[in-house]
């Protein structure tokens, strides 16, 4: 009988995994059968208001154990949403295709305006020692400066809220990409280098042709770490400004008290990070080389 791989049994571990939080979450979230006494009126309406039904009498009623939706709800939701996720009933009733490319072209703009300047920038301070120790404090006192730290100059400044997301992507997915490239040019191997000089190839080839493919798995490390920091930040700096995109739209559920649709959110937020995360680990792959 042949045995299965590693990723296999990993993978059948994480359906397993999936089902016993679904069971959990389906136990968790059962109703359960209480007698209910004669309502008032009063207490009629706040059952009717919090979703819970009440035929006034004595009989058993179902009852929710807590305020969480239910897998049941969920499904609801789910169909719901993903069924018509292009809808656009005006500003506040978008359907979560049209928040998620929101979200995705203001990561996918900031993100582009943070390679032009990280890349070329970290070339630089990779290959000249002077310039990184001349350039370094000032790194490290920008780097561990929260994003959204930088929203109230952005927005003072910018005083565009969309502009001003996409000023907070950038600001964020530089320094990754900038100190990871920088590592990548420093250290790639001292035999290419005297290869290079021994040839007396130009600058401009030894870097494109020599140094960039060597650096190469180091910076995608860089774009990847940054691609998962811009995709986190995008949804925070969303909620503080509004408008469009996933965080707004994971707000504005909040605020109409639609756990079911936070939730929904939440799992698109996820899923959306994690098939970005891939696309760069097979980019990643195909860069990389066994020494």
């Amino acid at each position: 009988m042949k045995k299965l791989s590693i990723k296999t049994k990993g993978s059948i571990l994480s359906v397993l995994i999936l089902l016993f939080i679904l069971f959990v979450w389906h136990i968790a979230t059962a109703p359960k059968k209480v007698a209910a006494p004669v309502a008032s009126t009063t207490s009629s309406e706040y059952q009717a208001l919090m979703g819970q039904s009440s035929d006034g009498g004595n009989s058993m009623d179902s009852v929710p154990k807590s305020g969480f939706p239910t897998l049941t709800q969920m499904g609801q939701t789910f169909v719901k949403q993903l069924s018509h996720p292009f809808y656009d009933n005006g500003p506040n009733d978008k359907g979560i295709g049209i928040q998620l490319a929101y979200s995705l072209g203001r990561v996918g703009l900031g993100f582009f305006l943070a390679v032009l300047v990280a890349i070329p920038f970290g070339f630089v301070i990779g290959m000249s020692p002077l310039i990184y120790q001349a350039f370094n404090p000032f790194i490290q006192i920008f780097k561990p400066i929260s994003p959204l730290a930088w929203m109230p100059i952005a927005l003072y400044t910018i005083k565009d809220s969309s502009i001003s997301g996409i000023f907070v992507i950038f600001i964020c997915s530089v320094w990754p990409m900038l100190l990871n490239t920088a590592f990548g040019v420093a250290n790639v191997r001292k035999e290419l280098i005297n290869v290079t000089k021994t040839l007396e190839v130009s600058p401009l080839r030894k870097a494109f042709l020599v140094i960039l493919p060597a650096a190469a798995p180091t910076i995608l490390t860089g774009m990847r770490i940054s691609m998962g920091i811009a995709w986190l930040v995008i949804v925070a700096a969303e909620m503080l400004v509004g408008g469009t995109g996933i965080g707004y739209f994971l707000w504005n559920e909040w605020n109409n008290l639609a756990l079911s649709s936070v939730i929904f959110a939440i799992l698109m937020i996820g899923l959306v990070g994690m098939l970005l995360d891939i696309i760069f680990a097979q980019l990643q792959k195909a860069v990389s080389y066994a020494d």
